[in-house]
């Protein structure tokens, strides 16, 4: 159990490190909000990774120092900030996460503890380039999609190995850059900034898909192509991280999208396209099919470490030539994606697990039943204060009753002195329901699914729960 634990932490901070002997870029493809213009188009969100470039500021670049892990860049239609900014750049964690320590990553999400950790991002990072009252108060101000994203949506990252010397001239190329808003949606989106810096990196290297965008550059194609590029060199070390939406309260996202995918899967467009338009409808999703098809979840699955893509690629090249790919290989192609995806029978074993569990504490009484896993999130939301202390974790103040108490809301906090354990457990307890119950692409990775399964066997063992 001890090997299993410290495999699980040393997992996680191999994610977050950007002292690693390696250094990368990557696509970040995000999931749908479905709100404005993504109401009808789908199209998600793009950005760019870097695991060496960290943040001089939200609009400034530098190499990483040893231990922090990298940084997301993003633009949007604006930024909303005192000045017209094309793009900010935010360290990792803080993109995913709301937290500069992944540790304090939250355990589940609500419109409070997302809007605890803009102002927190806003007064500690931000705070000399946000000081209008515009860019405070406005919830139309983008600078926020750049905190927590994981507590809206769900996201991937695409990523290839670069060079000092890459990272070098692009730090060089975007400080000397002006940094101002052209933003326009048919020809500056963000995944044309994004191509933009990839092609930086590697000219041609992301590309749109003008027959499925009908002209437009969209997320989805740019991470299509760019996956593609990756595939033909075995040498770009590719690989996908996956972070999936917090469970919680906030709207779940969705897959996103391009446009002839749109057309034919859209229920929202089925009325009026269905009347307008129907023989393109055949066409649309031919052309999808044919030439536009990606599915990012099982690109993920089929590249979720290095060596699983090494792996693939030697399976790929020998079915090429007509040769069958060796057991041994297969195996270890299998070990590699289950470590991060985790197999179905690992899955099935904790599901059997948790239903014991969940009986159990039901007996007890700390839940009411199965059913109340269900709305865990949203009474704790309602009844509940989120803050954050000195040292970054978040806690959440319910006054149940009349009876105050609190209780750890994040990685870090929740099994800690001062955790009501209580409603810990039953924290602990529904967000382990969520992931057992998701699909592949909803729930988290195996090795986060583990900590938090050992920090649920923690609370119930030192408290006799």
């Amino acid at each position: 159990m001890l090997r299993r634990i410290a495999v699980t932490v040393c997992t996680l901070i191999a994610l977050f490190s950007a002292s690693r002997v390696r250094a990368d870029v990557g696509i970040v493809l995000n999931d749908s909000l479905d709100t404005s213009v993504a109401r009808l188009t789908g199209s998600g969100h793009s950005a760019v990774y870097f695991s060496r470039i960290c943040p001089a500021s939200p609009v400034g670049l530098r190499f990483c120092k040893p231990g922090e892990e990298g940084s997301v860049m993003s633009n949007y239609t604006t930024l909303g900030e005192d000045e017209p900014f094309e793009w900010n750049i935010a360290p990792l964690s803080i993109f995913a996460y709301g937290v500069a320590n992944p540790q304090d990553r939250p355990l589940f999400s609500s419109g409070k503890i997302k809007n605890l950790l803009e102002q927190n991002y806003r007064e500690t990072i931000l705070r000399d380039y946000c000081a209008s009252h515009s860019c405070q108060t406005s919830n139309k101000a983008e600078w926020r999609e750049m905190v927590s994203s994981v507590s809206e949506r769900t996201f991937y990252i695409l990523v290839i190995a670069t060079t000092v010397e890459q990272d070098k001239d692009l730090i060089a190329k975007f400080n000397d850059r002006a940094n101002v808003n052209h933003f326009n949606g048919m020809a500056r989106n963000c995944a044309d900034f994004t191509k933009y810096v990839i092609d930086t990196y590697f000219p041609h290297a992301a590309h749109r898909d003008i027959l499925n965008d009908f002209g437009m550059t969209s997320p989805k194609a740019i991470s299509r192509s760019f996956s593609r590029y990756a595939h033909r060199d075995p040498d770009d070390q590719y690989y996908v991280l996956h972070f999936a939406q917090l469970p919680g309260t906030i709207k779940r996202s969705s897959e996103c999208r391009n446009g002839t995918e749109q057309i034919f899967r859209a229920k929202r467009l089925a009325v009026p396209v269905g009347y307008l338009a129907w023989p393109a409808l055949p066409a649309a999703a031919a052309s999808y099919y044919l030439t536009g098809y990606f599915n990012i979840e099982k690109e993920f699955e089929q590249h979720a470490t290095v060596r699983e893509s090494e792996l693939s690629d030697q399976i790929h090249a020998a079915e090429d030539d007509g040769l069958s790919a060796s057991p041994q290989l297969r195996q270890e192609d299998a070990q590699q994606r289950d470590s991060i995806v985790g197999s179905s029978e690992e899955w099935a074993t904790y599901r059997e697990a948790f239903d014991s569990i969940v009986d159990q504490a039901v007996r007890d009484g700390v839940i009411a039943d199965r059913k109340s896993l269900d709305h865990v999130f949203k009474e704790l939301s309602e009844k509940g204060t989120p803050s954050i202390d000195e040292n970054g974790a978040l806690w959440l103040k319910v006054d149940d009753n009349g009876k105050p108490s609190k209780v750890g809301i994040s990685a870090d906090s929740i099994a800690t002195p001062g955790s009501d354990p209580r409603l810990a457990y039953q924290v602990l307890l529904a967000h382990l329901d969520y992931s057992l119950k998701s699909s592949t692409r909803r729930r988290e990775t195996m090795p986060e699914f583990k900590q938090t399964w050992k920090l649920m066997e923690q609370v119930r063992a030192e408290n006799h729960i």
